[in-house]
């Protein structure tokens, strides 16, 4: 396995035909980190228990965006759209288990876009959407068009430990609150391996210093089970860890619809089972970033680090109990919110913060821009280098998520949120299912719903009348969304 594996890094290594990087040998490279299902629960981002300390050095060299937001709190959808660099309204991608290519198969992927210009362009784990933990190991719901390796590692957490997984559902993981505290080391667990294979990946491109690489490491932590090695559990005693209290009360002013994604099980937990979830998922973390560590210490080591671009990144945010709810599909900042650094040796602002909102959809014109790679005319987001050059630029100042409700009997709806820096409205099913505003300078745990008090009348016109505006950029050219297509189309890399 080795031997092919390294003999498809050396054919890798090989030039594109008609690539245009061979005089452009300078070109920066791009580390693209990413983890599964994490919130802010970071500590460059204030969380006072969450130890973080290797994505906190990421921050100090580069930019935190204190205010960035998912484009739609599902793996699916949002992974697709940041990779897409359109919203989901023009990718037609509203659920897990589909890909683009069934929509708009001739649109370039981000990392297309990169292989299109000769960057050697790789992915370890998962990006586009894997049914976690089932399709760990495999490839998922990858685009194949998107790179010239991939590597899909499969740990202890995997291959041998779910029967040992405690679940609120017996046998289900996935999509359910799971958690086990493993007596494995690091190296034994998936993500341990996936930071082992991009270290072994890197030290091969450090030997092609004539041609640049764009490399994807998709961490699948925290996302559930929550499996992690036991000493990362120690870090969180079970007896200090948080549990939200008051939720009743928060419910009381709510649209059904901001509460569809409860599940009777979550809501029937014990604090002593809250206590333990938000262990594991802490513990998660921690562990995760102790791999993003091992991954940006092989950069420096092998002297890659003055001359790539790292981005992380999470596909969405997690709530861990507030508004009574848990894990996704909800449009409060705890759902939608994500952490989003970005270092940029040369052009950003070291330790800048950037509290402009900003969306994951800014990534494809951002790093295209960053590396001079040609972008399709039709990304739907905007550049932040001018933020990472002056972090206090505003730029669009707004960003905008969805989500579904309802189904083929009750008829699907969305719900669309947009948070501006000071205020969050959303909208359900044009407000025909319910409304919220939240001012984030007063309420910034949004438990006070201020859309039906008419001393904010003005305010709630004024952000329907702008999400109204914003919504109209979300869709292609023709204004519908594309359907979903039978098969898949094969693409080549020299399709226009």
């Amino acid at each position: 396995m080795k031997l092919l594996t390294a003999l498809s890094i050396v054919l890798a290594c090989v030039p594109l035909a008609g690539s245009t990087f061979a005089e452009e040998t300078t070109r920066s490279n791009v580390l693209f980190l990413i983890s599964d299902d994490l919130n802010n629960s970071v500590g460059c981002y204030g969380h006072p228990l969450v130890k973080t300390p290797n994505i906190d050095r990421l921050a100090a060299q580069g930019v935190r965006f204190e205010r960035a937001y998912c484009q739609f709190p599902l793996c699916g959808p949002s992974r697709n759209s940041m990779l897409t660099g359109l919203y989901p309204n023009s990718t037609g991608i509203l659920a897990n288990g589909q890909i683009f290519r069934q929509t708009i198969p001739r649109h370039h992927s981000l990392p297309q876009a990169f292989r299109l210009e000769g960057y050697f362009a790789a992915r370890i784990g998962k990006l586009y959407h894997y049914n976690v933990p089932k399709s760990v190991g495999t490839n998922g719901h990858d685009d194949p068009g998107s790179w010239e390796l991939e590597l899909n590692p499969a740990g202890c957490d995997r291959l041998e430990e779910e029967p040992h997984i405690f679940s609120l559902s017996p046998g289900h993981f996935g999509g359910t609150l799971s958690w086990y505290a493993s007596p494995k080391s690091d190296e034994h667990h998936t993500d341990g391996l996936l930071a082992v294979d991009a270290e072994w990946v890197l030290e091969r491109c450090a030997r092609q210093k004539d041609r640049p690489f764009f490399l994807a490491v998709g961490f699948y932590r925290p996302h559930t089970p929550y499996v992690a090695p036991k000493p990362y559990f120690e870090c969180y005693p079970k007896q200090d860890m948080p549990v939200v209290r008051g939720v009743k009360e928060d419910q009381a002013d709510l649209p059904a619809a901001a509460l569809a994604s409860s599940r009777k099980l979550q809501d029937k937990m014990t604090d002593e089972l809250r206590r333990e979830c938000v262990q594991a998922y802490f513990a998660s973390i921690t562990f995760m970033d102790a791999q993003v560590g091992r991954v940006l210490d092989a950069l420096e080591r092998l002297g890659l680090a003055e001359n790539t671009i790292v981005v992380f990144t999470s596909d969405h945010g997690y709530p861990l109990g507030e508004h009574g709810l848990w894990q996704k599909l909800s449009l409060f900042e705890e759902s939608a919110r994500v952490p989003l650094i970005i270092a940029a040796p040369g052009v950003g602002v070291e330790g800048g913060v950037c509290k402009s909102p900003v969306g994951l959809i800014d990534l494809y014109p951002t790093l295209a821009g960053l590396c001079n790679v040609k972008a399709p005319n039709n990304l739907q987001g905007q550049s932040l280098v001018p933020m990472l050059k002056d972090p206090d630029v505003m730029g669009r100042g707004w960003a905008l998520s969805q989500v579904t409700r309802g189904g083929r009997r009750q008829g699907r709806f969305f719900g669309y949120t947009l948070r501006t820096p000071r205020w969050r409205y959303t909208q359900w099913a044009d407000g025909d299912r319910g409304r919220e505003l939240y001012d984030h300078e007063a309420d910034s745990r949004e438990l006070v719903n201020l859309a039906d008090d008419p001393a904010h009348a003005e305010t709630v016109a004024r952000l329907s009348r702008q999400l109204r505006n914003a919504l109209k950029q979300t869709f292609p050219a023709s204004g519908k969304t594309p359907p979903k297509r039978e098969g898949l189309w094969a693409p080549n890399l020299t399709d226009p």
